[in-house]
């Protein structure tokens, strides 16, 4: 193996291990907090995050297995089990992420209306579609025999191998990105832009009360009219930041490989094998930063994390005092004769 070959398997190793890892933390602050299985986006959240752990133990150690053995690490049922189970976990998690954008809009656009227009029933019927949707493609996929493994991402994926299916081939991938990745980015665009146009309102009427409020109160001290200042700049920017790490981190992550895979129908374009490689692992990092863009960087995640470790410190404590106890009494201390 090249250098290039090593650090690449090393980078799928951590991907796969972080995104196992933050995900199961994401799995496990769902089943201990009541409130967050309450409401209504932790339904998406909770579809996201089996999309990701299935990707995790499914398609990245093939990946891995993939770029160490420089061919397919499995046989045709397990590589074409693994590349159809690929298609459908991506454009799940993709679908999933412009609910949860849908959602997102509803509840700022449509504050007094959201619990009439989102609920329970209405995220099932939106992940039911999601689920439809995502399925239909690899089922096509899958009867034409387009799954396989690629050696240039080193992976087991959409695939044709028969040069007389290229039209058709060229067709289904093009469809398929434009209804899998262009429609998630136009729904996350256009939702969230219009969340930030509601929050940026927002923001305006509280820094033209704020100001009054400092052009009335003549004595304030300097220190605390320049921390409301601050708290003014940091309320405007905190909107603009977590749209565009939701927007960013998409476009980041999956427009590589999908820019990727479309100009590889072109016989004229040479696509390096390593750029295949690194595109895929792009596309792999999804699953690590879904986590923390949508949940453990969350107070209500963090609230929930904190509770789990003190029970199990606390529950931790209670134990060894229960044993120091029961070692006390095995052995009492001697009196002095």
């Amino acid at each position: 193996m090249s250098i290039w070959e090593l650090l690449l398997a090393f980078v799928v190793v951590v991907l796969m291990l972080v995104a196992l890892l933050a995900n199961v933390l994401v799995l496990m602050c769902f089943l201990y907090s009541a409130d967050i299985r309450k409401q209504v986006p932790g339904l998406f959240i909770l579809n996201l995050t089996f999309c990701n752990l299935l990707m995790a133990v499914s398609s990245m150690p093939l990946t891995l297995a993939g770029i160490i053995y420089k061919s397919q690490p499995a046989g045709d049922q397990v590589c074409h089990a693994v590349g159809f189970l690929e298609t459908f976990l991506t454009t799940n998690s993709m679908l999933s992420m412009a609910a949860l954008s849908i959602d997102r809009w509803i509840a700022v656009v449509f504050p007094l209306s959201y619990h009439s227009k989102m609920r329970y029933r209405d995220a099932a019927l939106i992940l039911s579609y999601t689920w439809l949707h995502s399925a239909s493609f690899p089922i096509v996929a899958a009867s034409l025999s387009w799954v396989g493994f690629h050696h240039l991402y080193a992976s087991c994926t959409l695939y044709n191998k028969r040069p007389e299916d290229r039209t058709q081939f060229v067709i289904f991938t093009g469809v398929f990105h434009a209804l899998s990745f262009l429609l998630s980015l136009v729904v996350l665009c256009f939702t969230y832009l219009k969340v930030l146009k509601v929050a940026r309102f927002h923001c305006k009427r509280i820094d033209v009360i704020t100001m009054q409020t400092l052009v009335l109160l003549v004595d304030i001290h300097p220190s605390v009219r320049e921390r409301c200042l601050e708290e003014q700049r940091r309320r405007r920017q905190r909107a603009t930041k977590k749209i565009s790490t939701f927007i960013g981190t998409f476009i980041l992550c999956f427009a590589p490989y999908v820019i990727t895979r479309l100009v590889e129908l072109s016989s004229v374009v040479h696509i390096n094998a390593h750029w295949g490689i690194i595109s895929k692992c792009l596309a792999y990092s999804k699953a690590v930063s879904d986590p923390f863009v949508y949940s453990l960087l969350r107070h209500q995640y963090k609230k929930t994390w904190k509770d789990i470790i003190n029970k199990i410190l606390k529950r931790s404590s209670i134990n060894s005092s229960a044993l120091a106890g029961e070692s006390h009494n095995r052995n009492p201390p001697q009196l002095n004769e």
